[in-house]
């Protein structure tokens, strides 16, 4: 590399204060990176939390509580552990019960993004991370689109992989145990972020930065340590694995935007693919794969 990688931030929400004017009733906590920002709310029953007019789509991931979440003319009730994918339009998620959901946007929520933790590291979209291209609308169009993460366990890997327009999720399967070190996943990225939001247990998160010519530049490597919730954004060319520790199941999301071309092309490993088309300019190489 000529220029030394960007440096990994978070956000520590289970130590930050919450705010409380984003959704009546509700402690909220925002993070962002360069083409997605994460919403993570702690609300009773019965609270609503609304978007007037969200310019695409925004996935919603319930944990312990369900919600009914209803866009246009749609109203569907969804159970707890689910995901939904948001059409753009005015929508709203009503909690069935206490307790923590998730919601995750493109940078295009821009009162969101301005409202992040880490909002003053994306005062300029970083040279880095190409910007943020949506992907052909879904088949069918627009519309709520429910999935029961229990659904989508897979044999062999703890991968749920959902994607939209704008955004993928990798809702991984909880880890009950501790994560063997013998069995990590060092990687990079060459141009785009990931956020990993952590959603349940602790985790250490190993970072590598790539040497550059000049020594002066070189980092040292990071063990950054966070329980939940929190967020940690990750730039690209930074070598990275994550493994939870403690008693408590690990629950991590991580988040891409735009959806992973690799993932996309690997048959299988899209739970809704054939619901979201790749751009065409993949598709050859989709057909090939």
């Amino acid at each position: 590399m000529s220029t030394p990688a960007r440096p990994a931030t978070g956000a520590w929400h289970y130590r930050e204060t919450p705010l409380t004017d984003v959704d009546e009733g509700a402690e909220t906590w925002i993070a962002r990176g360069a083409n997605f920002v994460s919403v993570v709310t702690d609300a009773g029953a019965g609270t609503v939390l609304a978007r007037s007019d969200n310019p695409d789509e925004y996935m919603v991931v319930t944990q312990a509580v369900g919600a009914t979440i209803a866009a246009g003319d749609e109203t569907i009730d969804v159970e707890p552990e689910s995901l939904v994918i948001v059409p753009p339009g005015p929508s709203s998620v009503t909690l069935a019960g206490e307790g923590l959901i998730v919601r995750v946007f493109s940078n295009r929520a821009a009162d969101l993004a301005a409202r992040a933790s880490n909002a003053g590291e994306y005062a300029d979209h970083p040279a880095d991370v190409a910007p943020l291209e949506p992907w052909p609308e879904p088949v069918g169009g627009y519309r709520l689109r429910r999935y029961r993460l229990a659904d989508h366990v897979r044999e062999g890997t703890n991968m749920r992989v959902f994607r939209s327009t704008n955004l993928m999720l990798n809702v991984m399967t909880p880890r009950e145990v501790p994560r063997e070190t013998s069995k990590l996943s060092p990687h990079s990225h060459e141009d785009f972020e990931q956020g990993s939001l952590a959603v349940g247990g602790a985790y250490v998160h190993h970072l590598r930065y790539p040497w550059t010519k000049d020594m002066a530049e070189w980092r040292e490597d990071e063990a950054v340590e966070m329980a939940s919730p929190s967020v940690l954004i990750i730039p690209p060319n930074v070598i990275h694995t994550s493994r939870n520790i403690g008693p408590d199941a690990g629950r991590l999301i991580d988040i891409f935007a735009p959806p992973r071309i690799d993932f996309s092309l690997r048959e299988g490993v899209v739970v809704n693919a054939e619901q979201y088309p790749m751009p065409a300019s993949s598709a050859p190489a989709e057909k090939a794969a």
